[in-house]
């Protein structure tokens, strides 16, 4: 299976994941009386759910695509030059821990967006 195959069918399933996701979660039981009845709750925009999801979805992915690279190119560095392994292992560790940071800073404006 070609990339451009393989993304088009991820891309299909996760927009019908999330285009569905409420009628999974959705109580068909609940009565109308008890939900007018209820105190009126918060205006919650669905898109900033759908939001949330795709940035941190991008996220993970820019990251672990980051991630990769920069393993990759240590492990190159340090095949090619088994003696400079002290002063490339540390840097790539430290790089490793920055771009991992951009995907929590990545969930906590996700959760900002969804709850406040």
């Amino acid at each position: 299976m070609s990339l451009k195959k393989f993304s088009l069918i991820a891309t299909s399933a996760m927009i019908f994941v999330v285009a569905f996701a409420a009628c999974a979660f959705a109580d068909p039981e609940a009565p109308a009386a008890a939900a007018a009845a209820a105190a009126p709750a918060a205006e919650v925009n669905p898109m900033h759910f759908l939001a949330a999801g795709l940035s941190i979805g991008l996220a993970a992915l820019g990251c672990g695509i980051g991630q990769g690279r920069a393993a990759a190119g240590a492990l190159e560095g340090i095949s090619r030059n088994p003696s400079a392994y002290d002063k490339i292992f540390t840097p790539m560790i430290i790089a490793l821990a920055l771009i991992e940071s951009l995907s929590i800073y990545a969930l906590l404006v996700s959760l900002l967006s969804i709850f406040a």
